[in-house]
């Protein structure tokens, strides 16, 4: 396939970005979007230009870093894959194709489709965790009795994997899908109750802090999610959010 790119580009934060376009040949329909990209930066090392800058770590649909909005849609065209898993069958010969960063006030850019999403992080830090003494004798996970729909729930919510798809499809750029998913991992289990008032109070005063927008029930956040986190884990996260309230 020959395909026309038209991609975001931006030398650092500070600067002022814009589209360019560039051209690709030889792409193979088995080629992962990624593998694409490659071939372009290889390409313009010959060339004697500067690479585009793309984030990518696992390339296993693990880590959530390969985010891009890819033709108006969070990881493109396909469901239920983050970019890395992305396949060029997905698109035809002659093709034009848009490539643009996450974009959102808590996801600045830092070069090109690069952006800062550690953000992510500090919500995380905030109280996704469970506070564990492992220096005893800790009472074997599986002993403690679990309903196994809560515990199906808890390790749905916990295949989130904080790529941010939510935030750059939604309107607001709001983080809640992904704090709810964080929140009802533990929320669910019994091992997570024991912190769970403080957890969600401040998880949820930590993503206000960080920029994000309100959510206002549209869904597009699930549609895009890679995970197909369901919006479900909004209203769980919101009945927690209440109940500390009313106990702090």
């Amino acid at each position: 396939m020959k395909l026309k790119l038209k991609i975001w580009r931006q030398p650092n934060a500070k600067s002022t970005g814009k589209i360019v376009d560039y051209f690709v040949d030889g792409i193979e329909s088995d080629m992962s979007f990624l593998e694409m990209l490659d071939i372009l930066n290889e390409d313009l090392i010959q060339k004697g230009e500067d690479t585009v800058a793309f984030d990518h770590d696992c390339r296993e649909g693990i880590c959530g870093s390969c985010s891009l909005f890819i033709n108006g849609e969070a990881h493109g065209p396909d469901r239920g894959i983050p970019t890395c898993q992305l396949h060029m069958r997905m698109f035809k010969d002659g093709d034009e194709i848009y490539i643009e960063p996450f974009r959102a006030k808590a996801f600045p850019i830092i070069k090109d489709l690069v952006v800062d999403r550690s953000s992510f992080d500090r919500i995380q830090q905030a109280g996704g965790f469970v506070s564990v003494n492992t220096s005893g004798n800790p009472v074997d996970a599986n002993t403690i009795p679990i309903p196994k729909k809560d515990a199906d729930r808890a390790f749905d919510a916990a295949t989130c994997i904080g790529c941010g798809a939510c935030v750059a499809t939604c309107k607001n750029s709001s983080a809640m899908l992904f704090v709810a998913a964080k929140v009802s991992q533990y929320a669910l289990l019994p091992q997570g109750r024991v912190e769970a008032t403080d957890r969600v109070l401040n998880m949820v005063a930590q993503m206000d802090a960080e920029g994000f927008g309100n959510c206002t029930n549209t869904g597009a956040c699930e549609v895009e999610c890679p995970k197909g986190i369901s919006l479900d884990y909004i209203a769980q996260m919101n009945r927690e959010y209440l109940s500390a309230s009313l106990q702090g």
